[in-house]
């Protein structure tokens, strides 16, 4: 008696978990071959070649004009990077990386004699009453909207940032 009590128990506990809501989505349309990001327009979009999958509103480093100089300086890379991590345990839900610095960034800020940073992503939000331009440098959506692009977006995809 007492084994079909925990059986009944497990079973239980197995469906609960299974109506619960996951972050983690399942994709399975066309590929995204390239992420364009407009930073003037806060503008993200998932490209399948010349088609728009997907679009999205996003907020940029707390000072976004320019291109990213060092680390701390707030802004928003541009140019041409990939998408080279995921983070699934990111404090700002979820996350997947961007390739920033490439070699030129590091020339850049060493030339300076400072450190060009790192750590950019594109991530969903710590809390939802942020301002529009609040992360140090990261490209911010909604914690929804980034559960698709996580889903949508794998790694080696091209991300093209404009100013």
């Amino acid at each position: 008696m007492r084994s079909i009590k925990l059986l009944l128990a497990v079973v239980l506990l197995l469906g609960i978990t299974a109506c619960a809501p996951s972050k983690f989505k399942t994709y399975r349309g066309p590929e995204v071959t390239r992420v364009l990001v407009f930073k003037e327009d806060r503008k993200l979009f998932l490209m399948h070649h010349y088609k728009v999958l997907k679009d999205y509103d996003i907020g940029l480093g707390f000072a976004p004009d320019g291109h990213k100089a060092f680390e701390g300086d707030g802004r928003t890379p541009e140019g041409t990077y990939y998408i080279d991590r995921r983070n699934p345990n990111s404090a700002f839900h979820l996350s997947i990386g961007i390739s920033y610095p490439n070699p030129v960034d590091v020339e850049v800020a060493r030339a300076a004699g400072r450190s060009p940073g790192g750590d950019i992503f594109i991530h969903g939000e710590a809390r939802p009453d942020k301002p529009r331009d609040w992360t140090w440098g990261c490209i911010a959506v909604s914690n929804k909207e980034i559960e698709w692009i996580y889903a949508m977006v794998r790694d080696g995809t091209p991300i093209d940032i404009y100013p």
